[in-house]
Order: structure tokens, then C-alpha cells, then sequence
């Protein structure tokens, strides 16, 4: 079990990378790559429809190499909810195998950017590959943590993220990033996964692993409440599907409205939240 959030970092960083280098080698078991989330206490739910590729339409899946679809693990899509336009700069938050950042770049288009900001070296090449694959040149992937996010202030129009903000050991630093990062007026459109505020942070790591995206999840007011401290309004979660008990796929969308303050989340404590194996 990970006892410090350094500790719990790699962790999360070893299993994407084990997910990238399954996804190059050709042996991906249950289409996991950007799954950080494909363990024990979520693999059974990928069949399902909960989590993966299966959650992007045909279409969207015939315009990404077939790699960029097995490296994909999300809890949701957030292209389609991010209403992205043309010249647009949007920016990926643990972009993993990059099937985000290459659609988006697609709706952005030519005058738009976007940017992919992952931790692990194995799944920026593996998104570098894809992205050259399709021949899609107006994207830049960049390595960082999404509690430091490498760009200046006010420098993006949108920012998008799939199943990986509950990942985050710092959850706050995160929030207080993304407000740093967007425009006056731009717009936060997210999947996560989300718990029920009747679950405690016990209760959330009794139903699956850190790594898995279930321990570490915030409540609905808890992204709510983080949300509006780090200097946003017009602040929704909608949950889609339940991918445990009282947990659940959400849409998270925001509108920045004001520069941000450190939001009143709490730093995770590994030993007593992260459930890991």
C-alpha cells in the first residue's frame, strides 16, 4: 500500500506506463491505457460500457489510429461535451495515448491548439506517435504534473480532462491550476468519476483502488464547492452512469469568472484513502 503521495504519484505512474507499453506491444488484456483506472476493481466494468473506447461514437473512433483507441480508459467523453470551436486553445489534462488531444485538434482546427499534459514518458510517445499517424500537426504534448501545469496564465480557451483529475493526490493545486491557465471566460468541460455525497472518503476506497479512479474521487460538492474557491461560476456535475455503488461517471462543466484561490480540498492522505492493492 502507497504511505506518502510520492509514493501513490508513482503508482499511478507505473500503471500507465505498464498500459502504454501493453497498448505498443500489442498485448492491451481489456483495452486499458490511459487506465491508470484498469485494475482489479474496475476491470470488470469495462465491458460494460463505463469505461473506454466504447464511450466514442464510430465516427470519432474511424478519425484515431486504432492505438490511441486501446490507450483509452476514460470514465467519459469529454470532447463531446466541451463544445470546442474553431481557433480555440484547449488543453488535456493526463492526456495518456492522446485520443482527446487529436480530436480536439480536429474541431479546433488549423488557427485552434491543442495541447496534451501527461506525467509518464511511455504514454507521451505512444500520443506523439498517434497524433502523427493521423497527421495532426496543430498539437503539442507536453510532460508535467496537472498540479504544475506548464503553460503561462490565461493562455488556454478550454480545458478538458478524462478520468484522471481523481487521480490527482492534490486535488486543490489541480483545480487552482486550471482557473490559473484559462482565459477570462473560458470554460472547464471534464469526466470524472464522482461519489455521492453520502459517501464518506472510507467508504469511497471500500469500493475500488486509488489507482482504479474510486478511492480518490470527490464528492459532488466537493468538485462543486472546489470549483467555485478556484474562480468559477455556472458550475455543473451531472452524473451519467454509475460505475460503483453511489459512484458515477460525471460531466463536470464551469465557467471562469475570476482569478482563483487555493480551493479548500483536502492533500489525499495515501494510507487511509488510497485502497490500493
Amino acid at each position: 500500500m502507497a504511505t506518502t503521495t510520492d509514493e501513490l504519484r508513482d503508482e499511478v505512474r507505473r500503471r500507465y506506463a505498464e498500459s502504454a507499453r501493453a497498448v505498443t506491444d500489442g498485448s492491451a488484456g481489456c483495452g486499458c491505457g490511459e487506465g491508470a483506472c484498469c485494475d482489479d476493481s474496475t476491470a470488470s466494468a469495462v465491458g460494460s460500457g463505463k469505461f473506454g473506447e466504447v464511450l466514442y461514437d464510430a465516427e470519432q473512433r474511424g478519425e484515431l489510429p486504432d492505438t490511441a483507441v486501446l490507450a483509452s480508459l476514460g470514465c467519459g467523453n469529454p470532447v463531446a461535451v466541451a463544445d470546442l470551436h474553431e481557433g480555440e486553445t484547449v488543453l488535456d489534462l493526463g492526456s495518456g495515448g492522446g485520443i482527446d488531444v487529436i480530436l480536439s485538434a480536429k474541431r479546433v482546427g488549423p488557427t485552434g491548439t491543442a495541447y496534451g499534459l501527461d506525467m509518464t514518458d511511455e504514454m507521451l510517445a505512444l500520443a506523439q506517435r498517434n497524433a502523427a499517424e493521423v497527421d495532426v500537426t496543430n498539437v503539442h504534448f507536453l510532460k508535467g504534473m496537472i498540479e504544475q501545469i506548464p503553460l503561462p496564465a490565461s493562455s488556454v480557451d478550454v480545458v478538458i480532462s478524462n478520468c484522471v483529475i481523481n487521480l490527482s493526490v492534490d486535488k486543490a493545486a489541480v483545480l487552482t491550476e486550471i482557473g490559473r491557465v484559462l482565459k477570462p471566460g473560458g470554460r472547464v468541460g471534464v469526466s470524472d468519476v464522482v461519489a455521492e455525497d453520502r459517501l464518506t472518503p472510507d467508504a469511497r476506497a471500500e469500493r475500488g483502488s486509488y489507482v482504479g479512479c474510486i478511492a480518490g474521487a470527490l464528492s459532488k460538492s466537493e468538485y462543486i464547492a472546489g470549483l467555485e474557491a478556484a474562480g468559477f461560476e455556472d458550475v455543473s456535475v451531472q452524473f451519467t452512469h454509475e460505475v460503483a455503488d453511489g459512484m458515477h461517471g460525471a460531466i463536470v462543466k464551469a465557467v471562469k469568472t475570476r482569478e482563483p484561490e487555493r480551493a479548500g480540498l483536502p492533500v489525499v492522505q495515501p494510507a487511509e484513502r488510497s485502497g490500493c492493492c
